[in-house]
């Protein structure tokens, strides 16, 4: 970056030039580099060789860039320096707010130096000293920041397309010891699957608005948040509506699994649904189909959203798997297909825990309809549903039935149209 300053032979302080202060830079820079490590707390986390060799070494820098700029002259030579050392900052994962609190804390001691024999009859060169003083700190930290950045996205770049790799070699049951080696990142013993699926956000549904940058912008939230609690330990394939994440197994407690769906939930501003299996690397891609599967099902119950474990819908599953006992359990409810006030009552009685007063304000009809709507299902299907083996008949045949062709389709565009008017 060149500086275009004209030469101010008369700025000076105490008839001095007003750079003179700062002249001492071998000095100066070990006392400033000092001051650091005693007040700006993550440089004195840093190893003695970087404290006293490179900080030291760019704080030199500083002081010439910013003498040479009080005096009038252009040195891009020496902002060249300033960025190289912020790109290797930034690989070395030096925070920047450090970075910038040290350039600052630099700038008020030599500040204080620099005014220290200040009189009244230099007022007028300290005014334009100021303006100088101003563009100098300009100059430091757009340099420092620019560089930084360009290395930071380069760095996320590489990372990003190394996840990727690897996510779709495990996903794939392809080798991936070398490639692992080659990306970077360990393989876990042993991984938690999680099939997840992200609804629409409500704006997606306002016409007025670019529906894809909204929905863009949901994902990007969803992905921070992935970052911020598992940091470089996810693997992960998202989509605006959804996908699959890779997790240590070892690393997440099943406090901290369901913490971080409703964490994603919270970022994606919507009610995200996940599934979970786990693993070893070799058996991924039969627990990625699995627990899709598993997901596909959650969905076509109408559970509410969070996280489900495998466990905990064992029977369920069981009993989508295709065979005789789906076909039967199925045709439970065929006696209800023209009765569809009775199959929806049916449907909410179940998910709403067989609460009769949240059921009936579900449909916005008084308890007593809702008795005798569950009285008509028993004398219809047979099955008792205020009796515990009865009621286990019709939830297993609402499961079942799920998985039918034809109801599946009914679902699907119900579903659609739900979409359509949110």
């Amino acid at each position: 970056m060149a500086v275009d300053s004209p030469i101010r032979p008369n700025l000076t302080i105490s008839g001095q030039p007003m750079s003179t202060p700062l002249r001492d830079f071998r000095a100066l820079s070990r006392q400033m580099v000092g001051h650091f490590v005693e007040n700006v707390v993550p440089c004195g986390t840093l190893p003695g060789e970087a404290i006293y060799g490179d900080v030291t070494t760019i704080t030199r820098v500083c002081l010439e860039l910013a003498a040479s700029m009080l005096d009038g002259h252009n040195i891009p030579a020496k902002v060249e320096q300033l960025e190289e050392a912020a790109a290797g900052w930034a690989r070395e994962g030096v925070p920047i707010d450090a970075i910038h609190d040290a350039i600052h804390a630099g700038f008020q001691m030599g500040m204080d130096l620099i005014v220290s024999k200040l009189t009244v009859k230099d007022l007028d060169n300290y005014v334009e000293g100021s303006k100088m003083n101003i563009e100098i700190l300009h100059t430091l930290t757009s340099a420092i920041s620019r560089a930084y950045f360009r290395e930071l996205r380069a760095a996320v770049s590489e990372h990003h397309t190394a996840v990727h790799t690897l996510t779709s070699a495990l996903l794939g049951g392809r080798p991936t010891s070398t490639m692992a080696r080659e990306c970077g990142i360990a393989i876990a013993e042993s991984y938690v699957v999680l099939a997840v699926s992200i609804p629409r956000h409500r704006d997606e549904h306002n016409r007025a608005l670019d529906t894809q940058v909204v929905a863009r912008r949901k994902l990007r939230r969803t992905q921070a948040e992935l970052a911020a609690r598992c940091g470089g330990n996810a693997l992960s394939l998202l989509s605006i509506d959804g996908g699959t994440i890779l997790l240590p197994a070892d690393q997440q407690t099943d406090e901290e699994l369901d913490a971080l769906i409703e964490g994603l939930s919270s970022a994606a501003q919507v009610g995200i649904t996940a599934t979970l299996v786990e693993a070893i690397p070799e058996q991924i891609p039969r627990a990625v189909d699995q627990a899709h599967e598993l997901l596909d099902m959650v969905q076509r119950l109408h559970c509410v959203t969070g996280l489900y474990r495998f466990d905990e819908l064992a029977l369920e599953y069981q009993l989508t798997r295709p065979g005789p006992g789906r076909e039967y359990l199925g045709a439970v409810l065929t006696p209800l297909d023209e009765h569809a006030e009775l199959l929806e009552t049916l449907q909410l009685h179940i998910s709403n825990n067989l609460n009769r007063q949240r059921t009936a304000r579900a449909l916005h009809v008084h308890t007593n309809t809702v008795d005798y709507r569950l009285k008509r299902i028993g004398q219809l299907t047979g099955f008792d549903p205020s009796q515990p083996s009865g009621l286990w008949y019709l939830r297993s045949a609402l499961i079942a039935r799920s998985y039918h062709p034809a109801d599946a389709a009914k679902q699907g565009r119900r579903q659609a149209d739900q979409s359509g008017g949110s």
